[in-house]
């Protein structure tokens, strides 16, 4: 489990009606526990009458690089319960237990021409990626930003500070419903179509990432240049507190399910323990006592590899690795679509060996 933190909240910006900016002061000691790339997340414990907590996931719009404090933008939903009460309850001096930071959705190079599709409030990450790579990269920058209307653009003044600080750099394209409509596949298309040696980032409503992706396929986007952020509300507590309470309950429902199908449980796989073959920040681990039905989370964490992850439920991307040889199963996956398993991208924290032998990489 990894370790949460109490964070106090530092300062509060209202960046639209319905939007807002907390910045947290990282407590003495835990420097390295925060440190994060461009377009990572943190976990944050919401307090829950009925569960105890809602674990929820919120986007970083800050940049690693300027010295400024660890900040994430969190937009009002309708009937959102957990962003409504963090836009509500936090204010200058509020504390909140928060998980460090995770998440893929971060470009390998800084220097590489980026084409970055933001729906709403999935502008928080594509923010952070553009602050970043303006600060600390060379390459050319391209921000394709949707909304309801001007009132609804977030960072509206920041992002046109940006362009004209960097004219030859960064270009901001504002599409407002309220006044083109709705883009459609084939407007996207006929703008993307001049950027198509790009890396390409997407992150908003799920109906936006999909027309923007299904646009970049028909452009011939190759997999590794394009990358999309989903987060979906967490189930589980990766908190810790009911732990024990949690595990009880999947051994019973799990015992329960084997029941129900004859004891079928998990698809077959090796009996013997599996070799295990992981790429994980520059260094290579290997073991060869993966055994069977545990999860290569749970594997990597007992060999004292700090290997990445958040909810710990399938219901998030912060654990996904690249499969390099043989498979693995998934125990529970609310997150990767067909194309992501064609690819060979698994979770860590639900995949259980099917082969002899996995070689995976977290890169």
């Amino acid at each position: 489990m990894t370790d949460s933190y109490v964070l106090e909240v530092v300062a509060v910006k209202d960046e639209t009606a319905d939007a807002r900016s907390l910045s947290f002061a990282v407590p003495d000691g835990a420097e390295d526990a925060f440190r994060y790339k461009p377009g990572q997340f943190l976990t944050l414990a919401v307090p829950s009458d009925r569960d105890g907590l809602a674990a929820r996931c919120y986007s970083l719009s800050s940049s690693p690089h300027d010295g400024g404090p660890l900040t994430v933008t969190v937009k009002r939903t309708v009937d959102g319960y957990a962003s409504n009460w963090v836009c509500d309850h936090l204010e200058v001096g509020s504390t909140m237990r928060v998980l460090p930071p995770s998440g893929i959705f971060t470009p390998a190079s800084l220097d590489a021409d980026l084409l970055l599709f933001a729906g709403g409030s999935g502008v928080t990450p594509i923010m952070s990626i553009t602050r970043t790579a303006l600060d600390q990269g060379s390459g050319r920058i391209v921000v394709f930003y949707a909304n309801r209307d001007e009132r609804s653009v977030i960072f509206a003044s920041e992002l046109s500070r940006l362009a004209a600080e960097h004219p030859d750099r960064l270009q901001v394209v504002h599409w407002l419903e309220s006044v083109q409509g709705l883009p459609t596949g084939e407007q996207l298309r006929a703008f993307a179509s001049a950027y198509t040696t790009w890396d390409a980032f997407v992150c908003g409503p799920a109906p936006f990432m999909k027309l923007v992706t299904t646009a970049l396929r028909e452009l011939d986007f190759p997999r590794e240049r394009r990358h999309q952020e989903k987060f979906v509300s967490l189930g589980g507590n990766p908190f810790g507190d009911v732990a024990e309470v949690a595990a009880a309950a999947a051994e019973v429902a799990e015992a329960e399910s084997d029941e129900e199908d004859g004891g079928a449980g998990l698809p077959e796989g090796p009996t013997d323990p599996v070799k295990l073959e992981v790429e994980l920040d520059g260094e290579t681990h290997v073991f060869d006592d993966w055994q069977p039905g545990t999860t290569m989370l749970e594997h990597l964490e007992a060999k004292g590899v700090k290997a990445p992850y958040s909810c710990r439920e399938g219901e998030c991307s912060a654990c996904a690795v690249r499969l390099l040889e043989g498979e693995v199963t998934m125990l529970h996956n609310d997150v990767l679509d067909d194309e992501d398993i064609a690819d060979g991208i698994r979770l860590g924290c639900q995949s259980v060996p099917v082969t002899d032998t996995v070689r995976a990489t977290y890169s």
